[in-house]
């Protein structure tokens, strides 16, 4: 059975709502942060997304000319599975809208062939999978900042966790992996 990871930009005070601009995807000078994005895209051939979310990245990534990360051609070239239940069309070569149930097509994913499946942004659809026992690794990259405010990633009690790695990078930040028990 394949594994989904969610894979969240996190602030100390456990925000993932980046509206504040405290995490910059193209930030130069983090080449470490880089590499194990590099490492987590390689083990992965899936992305799972809510809608706000893949309308976002579907208005930003494809137009990266420049990329020096290879997030922009990950994500042309993965499957992507969207979470709607009002989008028609997703405009992107190699995605799939999911209308649900959610719990079903998830585990449907999660049973094909296949290497890791990657949940990333999407607050409400990452809480909808946290709810629904669906996630088996969580990866958070800790950024050192407190905004204060801002949609946080756990609204609610979680699973049991056992840390599976933790990697301080250079700008001090740091990744946090755990396995949910």
């Amino acid at each position: 059975m394949r594994t989904l990871a969610v894979t969240e930009n996190i602030t100390l005070d456990g925000v993932i709502d980046m509206s504040g601009g405290w995490f910059d995807p193209l930030a130069a000078g983090q080449d470490d942060i880089t590499a194990a994005g590099a490492e987590h895209r390689a083990a992965a051939d899936a992305l799972l997304v809510g809608r706000n979310t893949f309308e976002s990245f579907r208005g930003f990534w494809p137009q990266q000319t420049e990329d020096p990360t290879g997030v922009a051609a990950y994500l042309n070239g993965v499957a992507k599975y969207v979470v709607s239940s009002t989008l028609t069309d997703p405009q992107w070569e190699g995605s799939t809208v999911l209308r649900g149930p959610l719990a079903e097509e998830v585990r449907r994913l999660k049973e094909a062939p296949g290497r890791d499946i990657v949940a990333t942004g999407s607050t409400r659809l990452v809480r909808a999978l946290i709810a629904e026992g669906l996630v088996d690794e969580f990866r958070l990259f800790v950024c050192p900042v407190v905004v204060g405010t801002g949609d946080r990633l756990f609204d609610a009690a979680v699973p049991s966790l056992r840390l599976l790695e933790t990697r301080p990078f250079r700008s001090g930040t740091v990744l946090l992996r755990y396995a949910v028990d």
